[in-house]
């Protein structure tokens, strides 16, 4: 029984084992793709095709994702995620226009849509990321380096933000990749900026203030000019009419502008017959 039980074995092992090479073969060839990943199938190095490639307008369920077959050990599959992609940016320090320094912190969303560029340039979505991370900083720097920073805080900052996405998103084509927001998260003034930019701003409001008042002035100069000459023709012709009116109404401005002493520490000393005082003696 022992010599049968081992022939019986020895005829079965071959059969066995290409059985279980088949099995491991059929289930190595066997892909499974969801939803949310594109799958690029390499043969020996080289792209051949896209399974569940994105596609913006593609309903869901009709996208191409599920089972599919691939020739063991002769093709590589590369899965990558369709969904939107982060990219962070290292808090970076940034010159605005009125020269102050700004710290910002801003992130970018991606997505692949072209997987075989991706591959073949980039690798993977990481190295993607890699790749974009100082092309953002440096666009981020650009465009807001040509901002005030007053300039971010009003609808400015948006139009700002189209531009980095803009720029971004050149780059990123040629990774295969589609910049679809750029964001700000924070930016702040570095310590002991915002008590500078302060005393900055006191300074350059002052300025206009003393500006605006001495416009001002001069205003109110010329203004006063004018009604004086205005009111000094009114006066010569009025006066012209009745030369001895004029006489009388000048000699009692002299006379209040001579006895009109607050203090009353002020003493004149005149003889009647003296010209100056000649109203008082009446005609």
């Amino acid at each position: 029984m022992p010599a049968l039980r081992d022939y019986n074995w020895r005829d079965l092992r071959a059969p066995l084992i290409t059985l279980a090479v088949l099995v491991v073969a059929l289930l190595s060839s066997v892909i499974v793709v969801p939803e949310t990943e594109q799958a690029v199938v390499v043969r020996f190095g080289e792209p051949v095709r896209v399974i569940n490639r994105y596609r913006p307008d593609a309903p869901y369920g009709e996208t191409g994702a599920g089972i599919s077959l691939r020739i063991p050990f002769a093709e590589q599959v590369d899965r990558i995620d369709k969904r939107l992609l982060s990219v962070d940016m290292q808090p970076q320090q940034v010159l605005s226009t009125d020269q102050l320094r700004l710290i910002v912190d801003a992130y970018a969303r991606f997505r692949i849509i072209d997987p075989v560029r991706m591959v073949k340039t980039a690798g993977t979505p990481e190295r993607v990321m890699e790749q974009l991370e100082p092309i953002l900083t440096s666009v981020l720097r650009q465009e807001l380096g040509k901002r005030t920073f007053h300039s971010l805080l009003t609808a400015d900052r948006g139009i700002a933000m189209d531009n980095i996405r803009i720029g971004l998103d050149r780059e990123a084509r040629e990774y295969g990749a589609q910049v679809v927001d750029v964001r700000i998260k924070r930016a702040d003034l570095p310590d002991g900026a915002l008590e500078s930019a302060f005393s900055r701003m006191q300074a350059v409001r002052e300025q206009e203030a003393t500006t605006i008042r001495a416009q001002g002035q001069k205003q109110a100069q010329l203004i006063r000019a004018d009604a004086e000459a205005q009111a000094a023709k009114t006066y010569a012709e009025s006066f012209g009419k009745d030369p001895q009116f004029y006489d009388f109404y000048r000699a009692m401005q002299s006379y209040d502008f001579a006895f009109s002493d607050d203090q009353g520490a002020t003493t004149i000393l005149l003889s009647p017959d003296n010209s100056y005082l000649k109203e008082f003696r009446g005609p």
